[in-house]
């Protein structure tokens, strides 16, 4: 009797969720203040979640921060198993003892001293608005004139919610621009963060999202195409059986789908006046600049003794109760995702701020007039992460140092003058020397913008006269003409 063997290729959808990819995102977004209110609420909420007495020590931490300073949070980075697996028949005993074995709680410093400390009350600040937000993003690009004037049409032309309000097509006849290239500057945009901004309708806004996962899923991406309407009505039974998977998978999907933010532009609200709250403080340790991660009001989270011993007796108990199982294992889920991506969300702004501080060594000794130039794109390549999460980690988190307290995107400047002949400076430090020559001028004779532009190209600062009277307007500092005093 003959055997026949046949070799065929079959498609299977799959999702491997780790737990960062529910909560890291919306965490690296929220400031320290509203972070400490997510925990407290979550805490309420979920009966899974207690504070430990336990503690990592300042040194543990930063030596597991340093160990993975140069890999991207991936879901083997963690100890912990992944939180679903994709099959029904979890070992939730097993996995419950190995995630308690393995320290998972957010980092511990240990106290400052009074002195290093910032007065809180004294510290506001208003943020940008969209548009300025995007804008400040896209000075890190190196775009012509013709491709600024799209980009700017394309940005204002953004409604509060994230979404374009013209078609692209309006802006291309508008500027007159290449319409290849057009587009282009539009999925540039949409990349920005809040990742989806300029987006022509929910869908892509979605899709977007997804494609900017630390790992592509393309179930979540087929969800988002096809089957958007069927999650509406909450009819998971019929998409999985379309797609040929189990209810699980599909309800997985669909928890990382919620954590995508159908209005990003939302993310960003100037009106509100934001009381700062560092969440890094830098200081002198001797002559070497120490570098910690602001953990006051951040609770040492655990699961719940009470509910792990319940789990601890069997499970053949909740199988005779599906609804109460299946409402122990997402409030464990839930419990587990928050811890991990607390833990991240900390490990992830110390890699970004040491990245910066090993930027910057001399900015923090003299003050912004040697602040260097540095792009988003710099500090992603030295933390191996993408441009998208360090400028997340950047928008409203604040850094208090011997200096001052300092907004992560202050740092962030491209480089103005190298491409001209001379040497690159920063933005604020090219504003700090407009301001200086107008300070230290004779009141009779005041220097025009093309003197400036002249007195720092003695310094190998070749700038033209346009980007001095750029610079000089935004300081608020009015021309040579209107500045004269008479004798």
């Amino acid at each position: 009797m003959a055997i026949k063997l046949s070799q065929g290729l079959k498609q299977l959808q799959s999702l491997t969720m780790t737990p960062q990819l529910q909560q890291a995102i919306k965490l690296l977004t929220l400031t320290h203040l509203e972070m400490t209110q997510v925990i407290a609420e979550e805490m309420t909420e979920n009966p899974m979640l207690e504070e430990a007495n336990s503690e990592i020590s300042r040194d543990e931490f930063s030596d597991q921060s340093q160990d993975n300073s140069n890999k991207e949070a991936k879901s083997e980075n963690f100890d912990a198993p992944d939180v679903i697996s994709g099959k029904e028949d979890i070992d939730w005993n097993k996995y419950i003892e190995n995630f308690n074995s393995t320290s998972s709680s957010p980092p511990s410093m240990a106290k400052r001293d009074s002195e290093d400390t910032p007065n809180y009350e004294n510290m506001v600040s208003k943020g940008m608005n969209l548009a300025e937000h995007l804008e400040w993003q896209l000075r890190m690009e190196n775009l012509t004139e013709a491709e600024w004037q799209v980009a700017y049409n394309i940005i204002h032309n953004i409604d509060d919610d994230g979404y374009l309000e013209v078609s692209i097509d309006e802006v291309i006849e508008l500027t007159g621009h290449d319409r290849e290239d057009s587009l282009e500057l539009l999925n540039m945009i949409q990349q920005l963060d809040p990742v989806g901004c300029g987006s022509r309708g929910l869908v892509e806004c979605l899709l977007i999202q997804a494609k900017n996962l630390d790992e592509r899923m393309p179930l979540v991406e087929l969800l988002i195409t096809d089957h958007l309407q069927d999650l509406k009505n909450k009819d998971h039974d019929k998409i999985a059986k379309k797609l040929g998977l189990d209810l699980s998978q599909v309800k997985d999907a669909e928890l990382i789908m919620m954590e995508f933010n159908p209005k990003p532009g939302r993310l960003i609200s100037p009106e509100e006046t934001h009381y700062i709250i560092p969440d890094i403080f830098v200081r002198f340790v001797g002559n070497e600049l120490s570098v910690d991660v602001n953990d006051d009001g951040v609770p040492n989270l655990q699961i719940s003794n009470l509910y792990k011993s319940l789990l601890s007796k069997g499970k053949a108990a909740a199988e005779g109760d599906k609804e109460a199982s299946e409402y122990v294992q997402d409030k464990l889920r839930a419990a587990m995702w928050l811890i991990k991506s607390i833990h991240n969300r900390q490990k992830t702004i110390l890699k970004v701020a040491k990245a910066i501080v090993k930027y910057q060594p001399e900015f923090f000794r003299k003050g912004p007039s040697v602040l260097k130039p540095m792009i988003l794109k710099d500090i992603a390549y030295e933390i191996g992460m993408h441009e998208s999460t360090v400028s997340r980690v950047t928008t409203n988190k604040y850094m208090h140092t011997p200096i001052g307290t300092f907004e992560l995107k202050y740092f962030f400047n491209a480089g103005i003058g190298g491409a001209n002949g001379g040497v690159d400076i920063a933005a604020e430090s090219l504003k700090l020397k407009i301001k200086q020559y107008v300070d230290n001028e004779n009141s009779g004779k005041p220097l025009s913008d093309q003197k400036i532009a002249d007195l720092l190209k003695r310094e190998d600062i070749v700038v033209a006269r346009r980007t001095i009277a750029k610079y000089r307007e935004i300081l608020g500092i009015l021309p040579s003409s209107k500045r004269k005093k008479k004798a």
